[in-house]
């Protein structure tokens, strides 16, 4: 008897609805033959253990006959353990077990327990989206995976536990409720900090750069000693960046979920990511990789903040996979058997100490490092890489009389504040002109002539910091990009001269930092 059911298989950020045919045979043998077809992977092929003893153990019992699974369409890979759920209840199915004689209207995803519960798997966000655009109202998946399935619209999403439940619900529907959500709610439940700038003394500038950052979305390098508190203003960057759109969560969340790192609590990425990988990873584990490509850390970090701590200790060549990224927002890896793109559109915040010792130019410690290691130490990091970066800022320690003083530093709401008035000037800017980007940091050649219009003195300011420092011309790019959005700031319609020197200023730590 031959009976079916549909699944989802994920690949990339995305999925595909599968559909799972069931044949059974109805000699009776000696032992059970069990075959599964459809290029499936060592964890489908698995499977067959899993639901047997799962099968069992639910009350039912399995004849030896031969039984045939093809998962359709045949030509695309199969993996993961999620297809032992439809791959059972399409068993039992045909052994007549079941009231219906098919489930097309139910998509299942699930991996078995040998007592017959139901374990989470990977991805369920891409397969609820993928079962709605197929127009299929039904979507059962295992209890912990439930939230973030329901956060899309129009689909019925069924939480079970074990196989039992699946049973009673496609014979008699009793059990199980669908479970609804509101998007907004869910959103603003997870919309919560627990660091401030409040809790920075001192680091004034830092601070000013950290703002001018977020404003146009501006890679930034901080430079400093150990202990002036980089890392500390690096986790609260997301504390004063806009909050996430539903859209930019919902993307951000499928990446999580395809990377099995979303927590199944919340259901929803509610606040902007921020990924701090050890300078010990590959550049397979940065930008993604594997026989079956999974997302790396640049895309993990979408919509969010990657934090790269000691930024030479990263081998040269996981640091130069970041170009593509960096300038183009994806991350394409391509494989024999496929071509998968991911999405990578971040603000890299970096840190560094000036040398080896890290009290170069530092006024209370001697700096033990000769001129040829300060060199070698600073060339891990590539000018092409440096000119990516719009933001390069000194972090000095902070001194006594900043670590104890009084007045209270200003806080993340206000500064938050004047974050968002900046990018609703841009977002206002650019959707009159009919641009598709969102911030400063995203203008390319055309339109920063547009928007980038300099008065003479600006014109002699700029051509006089290109030749002393010698910049290059991506480095002029980046300065015009960061005066507008100091000016954006400031509420300025135009770039004056003091938006130009405070966007020149933050290029001073390029290489003539270090002569």
């Amino acid at each position: 008897m031959l009976y079916k059911t549909y699944s989802a298989a994920v690949y990339g950020i995305d999925a595909s609805i599968i559909e799972v045919e069931v044949d059974v045979g109805s000699k009776q043998l000696e032992k059970e033959n069990f075959t599964t077809v459809g290029l499936p992977d060592a964890a489908v092929r698995e499977s067959r253990d899993r639901i047997r003893a799962a099968v069992k153990n639910c009350g039912y019992d399995i004849p030896t006959t031969h039984v045939t699974i093809n998962l359709a369409p045949a030509d695309i890979k199969k993996e993961g353990s999620g297809f032992d759920l439809p791959m059972a209840l399409g068993i039992l199915g045909a052994y007549g077990a079941l009231q219906k004689k098919e489930l097309p209207d139910h998509v299942l995803v699930g991996e078995l327990s040998l007592d017959g519960g139901i374990r989470g798997v990977r991805g369920t966000l891409p397969i609820a989206v993928a079962t709605r655009a197929r127009k299929i109202p039904n979507l059962i998946v295992p209890e912990v995976n439930a939230r973030e399935a329901a956060v899309v619209s129009g689909l019925n999403v069924f939480p079970v536990k074990s196989l039992v439940d699946v049973i009673q619900l496609v014979n008699n529907g009793n059990g199980v409720a669908p479970l609804r959500v509101d998007p907004a709610s869910l959103l603003a439940e997870t919309q919560q900090f627990g660091v401030d700038f409040r809790e920075v003394r001192g680091q004034h500038s830092a601070k000013r750069a950290l703002e001018v950052s977020c404003a146009g979305g501006h890679n930034i390098l901080m430079i400093g000693p150990p202990g002036s508190g980089k890392t500390m203003l690096a986790k609260r960057i997301p504390t004063i960046l806009p909050p996430l759109t539903f859209e930019e969560a919902l993307e951000t969340t499928k990446i999580h979920s395809v990377a099995g790192v979303l927590d199944h609590h919340a259901g929803l990425v509610g606040i902007r990511p921020f990924r701090a990988p050890h300078h010990t990873i590959s550049d397979a584990g940065l930008i993604g990789g594997g026989i079956v490509p999974r997302p790396g850390e640049v895309s993990l970090a979408h919509h969010g903040v990657l934090f790269l701590d000691e930024l030479p200790e990263f081998p040269r060549n996981v640091l130069e996979v970041m170009r593509q990224p960096l300038e183009d927002g994806t991350v394409c890896i391509a494989r024999a058997s496929m071509s998968l793109t991911f999405p990578a559109r971040f603000m890299l915040a970096a840190a560094m100490n000036p040398c080896p010792c890290g009290y170069f130019n530092d006024k209370s410690r001697d700096c033990q490092c000769t001129q040829p290691m300060i060199q070698r130490y600073v060339a891990k990091i590539s000018g092409p890489l440096l000119d990516r970066i719009d933001i390069h800022i000194d972090v000095p320690a902070v001194n006594y009389k900043e670590l104890r003083g009084g007045a209270g530093p200003e806080g993340s709401d206000q500064i938050r504040a004047r974050v968002l008035r900046a990018r609703e000037v841009q977002l206002d800017r650019f959707a009159a002109a009919k641009e598709r980007i969102y911030a400063n940091a995203q203008m390319g050649t055309r339109q920063i002539r547009t928007y980038c219009e300099l008065t003479s003195d600006c014109e002699r300011m700029l051509e006089r910091a290109m030749t002393q420092q010698g910049l290059s011309a991506r480095a002029h790019d980046r300065i015009l990009k960061v005066a507008r959005t100091v000016a954006d700031l400031e509420g300025a319609p135009t770039i004056e001269t003091q938006h130009i020197a405070e966007a020149i200023q933050y290029r001073t730590l390029d290489r003539s930092f270090w002569a």
